[in-house]
């Protein structure tokens, strides 16, 4: 009995074959991606027109919350819907060139999201930890600082790695013959670059905010202690914005558990995968791509969980009532 070999192009030499899926499998697929991008976009959208509608919401913290959430959307925009049609349909129809960039957009802005995570575990810190020197040590003009390096950095690891070929280097006859194929968009990596943008772009950043978030709950904790024991009186107004910190470092915190937990899978897969002589499967690799980009999806589920001027914002938004005069004055919470 003969086996039927599908391809991407059947008119051309070394086009790549395609795994057969069922119509009821793609749609499972299609709905379950699709529901992960809507997710993603509306989620962050109501994040960033929140930050910028209401005047009460600008401060550093928030505006490293817009930058995350712009950086979610643009993932959910722009890479998200190209990496749906490759893995239900198992083929890349947009040629090799728009490969590369997608490719390159795909680690820019997963890079850029663990280090904008890593920014506000900075912000935490200083606000938990010192927090009168708090003002001058995270203002506008450092957020803005920081941003600029984190875009940067992100797209200098990602665009230089992959337009440069330094992924292949020392493979090259390999990677060749044995992954490259017409219609195939695979990011192949050799050992040293999946070794070196795994470190950069997750291990050590995630390391270092492990390392930060521990020292912000023991001091949140020291503080809690010393409130307890102090009571209420002249020092209210610190122990009302000292307590307001602790949430919004104990929220973030989660914020970071969740992006670690939802990206640790495939960086931990990235770096085997060389080891292991690329014999990973490419439906394993593509389940644990989107388990990561569902993390996206996730942050403004958290905020509206956890945050109340989130769910305050949302309210006057869904209400309609932004559209009125003086909206963005409306009072979200209590200082």
């Amino acid at each position: 009995m003969s086996v039927v070999v599908e391809l991407c192009y059947a008119s051309v030499n070394g086009s790549c074959v395609r795994d057969i899926r069922s119509q009821r499998t793609k749609a499972i697929l299609y709905f379950l991606m699709t529901i992960t991008i809507l997710f993603t976009l509306c989620g962050n959208l109501l994040i960033i027109v929140s930050i910028v509608h209401f005047k009460q919401l600008h401060n550093p913290t928030n505006y490293l919350v817009l930058c995350l959430a712009n950086v979610d959307i643009l993932l959910g925009a722009f890479v998200m819907p190209c990496s749906m049609m490759r893995s239900v349909e198992n083929c890349w129809y947009f040629g090799d060139l728009f490969c590369k960039i997608h490719s390159s957009t795909d680690v820019m802005l997963s890079t850029a999201s663990i280090l904008h995570i890593f920014c506000i575990a900075i912000d935490r810190y200083y606000a938990i930890c010192h927090p009168l020197t708090y003002r001058v040590k995270m203002n506008e003009k450092i957020v803005l600082g920081l941003t600029l390096v984190t875009w940067w950095t992100s797209a200098s690891l990602a665009f230089g790695m992959i337009f440069l070929e330094l992924n292949i280097i020392g493979i090259e006859e390999f990677y060749y013959q044995s992954v490259h194929c017409v219609g195939g968009c695979t990011l192949f990596l050799n050992r040293a670059s999946a070794f070196g943008s795994s470190l950069l772009s997750f291990y050590i950043p995630g390391i270092i905010m492990i390392g930060v978030y521990g020292k912000i709950f023991t001091v949140a904790k020291r503080q809690a202690h010393s409130m307890n024991r102090c009571g209420t009186g002249e020092n209210s107004v610190n122990q009302v914005v000292q307590k307001r910190e602790r949430k919004a470092a104990k929220t973030l915190g989660i914020v970071m558990g969740g992006f670690l937990a939802c990206w640790f899978p495939f960086f931990f897969c990235n770096i085997l995968d060389p080891i292991l002589d690329y014999n990973t499967p490419a439906d394993l690799v593509d389940a644990l791509v989107w388990f990561g980009y569902l993390n996206s999806a996730l942050n403004p589920i958290i905020y509206a969980y956890f945050y109340i001027w989130f769910r305050n914002a949302l309210k006057v938004i869904l209400s309609g009532k932004i559209f009125h005069a003086k909206s963005s004055m409306i009072t979200l919470y209590k200082d």
